[in-house]
């Protein structure tokens, strides 16, 4: 491999450390919620606890390495996967372009985090949308794609698709077992928290109220004031938290 092959690998799997730095937050944040602290627990509010405590470089850093999975998903998405069949190849590349958006938004949220600092007025994304007069139909196709999202994800970790990226190696058997139930229970628990935005949203056109969808932080909230919602919700930050460790794993082990 030659060296500029060999920085491109270590910036990409620096990226997926940082992807799983930004759940891991996510998963603290959902956690305090849930005993107690209404404050964010959304990506948005993680990044801004990262950039209240001084850490505006660090968003930066996170910004540069999810740019770079993202351009590299993007590639993978146009051109790569050719070294398995046509029919998995279709399937492989419309992963890959989820990836692209779900590595684009986070590197964008923390670009307007850094820029912005710990704002927390930023406006929402659906108010804007929902105030042009196509902005009911536009939403609502959001949430339910959204949703259907959430439904890869759930599959992706019950059916474990997700090892077909990894390259375990001469891995132990122990850590190619931890790594594979890490990643079912992180994608599942990521399923149920994107299934509760798309829905949100798609409430949030139907009634005409962008209130109900502004992210995982209300998300979070609706599931809190649920019976039984402070267990239900330590339980998905315990899910989420399983997804930033697999993630970890994932930047050691994944084929790039």
């Amino acid at each position: 491999m030659s060296d500029s092959g060999k920085v491109f690998q270590l910036i990409a799997r620096g990226g997926l450390v940082c992807y799983a730095v930004v759940h891991l937050l996510v998963a603290w944040l959902a956690a305090q919620l849930a005993l107690g602290d209404v404050g964010k627990a959304d990506k948005a509010g993680a990044l801004q606890v990262v950039v209240a405590e001084g850490g505006a470089w660090l968003l930066w850093v996170i910004v540069a390495g999810l740019g770079v999975l993202a351009l590299w998903q993007l590639s993978e998405a146009i051109t790569g996967h050719r070294h398995v069949d046509e029919r998995r190849r279709v399937l492989r590349r419309i992963v890959s372009g989820i990836e692209v958006v779900l590595y684009g938004l986070i590197a964008y949220s923390a670009a307007k985090v850094a820029v912005s600092g710990a704002d927390e007025g930023q406006s929402s994304l659906v108010a804007d949308i929902l105030a042009e007069s196509y902005g009911q139909v536009l939403v609502t196709v959001i949430g339910i794609v959204v949703v259907g999202v959430a439904v890869f994800l759930a599959s992706r970790g019950l059916r474990k698709t997700f090892v077909r990226e990894l390259d375990f190696g001469r891995a132990t058997a122990t850590t190619k077992t931890i790594t594979i139930q890490l990643g079912q229970v992180g994608w599942i628990a990521l399923s149920a928290a994107y299934g509760t935005i798309g829905v949100l949203t798609v409430i949030a056109a139907v009634t005409f109220d962008p209130a109900k969808a502004s992210g995982l932080d209300i998300a979070l909230k609706t599931l809190l004031a649920q019976p039984y919602g402070s267990p239900m919700l330590l339980t998905l930050a315990a899910g989420i938290a399983a997804f930033g460790a697999f993630a970890i794993l994932d930047a050691r082990f994944r084929k790039i």
